[in-house]
């Protein structure tokens, strides 16, 4: 029986592998695990939605204690805010290398957005062993109950992507952009840039309305 000869330029054993990879490249950018992280994002936006109406019921309950004017340092707030705001365009000149497939520029940019990070979260330690040292305590008053609560959640936020930064770093080397970690290090930039909009938002309502009422 005649058989009938394969189209031209068809290779049925590698077809499947190039459309595989074919598809593989283009899911760091469109994949449903993106989409999910979305839906994290909104998650957490509404848990600082909370945390921020909290804290707008519970602002000028001092029960006696400190006011906002009392015990804020608005310059050093200022140059963490610095801080924090630089290392988001770090992370995307990360993304812009990681574009180009500069692998060790990725790293870099990541591994100084992670040292600015650190920086942000051992100024806020410092700014809340000053306050404790002071007897501004959690339990003292209401207001001081939700900053601390606010303020040390994005903290913690803060803290977590520190440590995603540095997984990823250990990836990258060693296993290079591939669309995995392309799509990891995607989402990681989103969970980053999250945070520094978060922290506008608790720079303005907290510190500045807190030192101008």
């Amino acid at each position: 029986m005649a058989t009938t000869a394969p189209h031209a330029g068809f290779d049925r054993d590698t077809f499947h592998l190039v459309e595989q990879d074919s598809h593989d490249h283009g899911s760091a950018h469109a994949s449903p695990i993106l989409l999910g992280f979305w839906i994290y994002l909104m998650s957490d936006a509404l848990l600082f939605a909370a945390l921020f109406a909290t804290y707008g019921v519970l602002s000028t309950s001092f029960a006696g204690g400190p006011a906002p004017r009392d015990i804020f340092e608005l310059e050093l707030v200022a140059l963490n805010t610095a801080i924090l705001l630089v290392s988001s365009i770090t992370y995307g000149f990360a993304m812009l290398a990681m574009d180009k497939g500069r692998q060790t520029a990725v790293q870099g940019w990541l591994a100084l957005t992670a040292l600015l990070g650190m920086s942000f979260v051992s100024i806020e330690l410092y700014e809340f062993g000053v306050l404790i040292g002071e007897g501004a305590t959690p339990q003292r008053s209401g207001f001081l109950s939700a900053f601390f609560t606010l303020v040390g959640t994005h903290g913690l936020h803060v803290t977590v992507g520190i440590v995603w930064i540095g997984i990823m770093l250990v990836q990258v080397g060693r296993h290079g952009l591939n669309a995995i970690n392309r799509r990891r290090l995607t989402c990681l930039s989103m969970f980053w840039h999250f945070l520094d909009v978060i922290w506008i938002g608790v720079f303005s309502f907290v510190y500045l309305m807190g030192m101008v009422r």
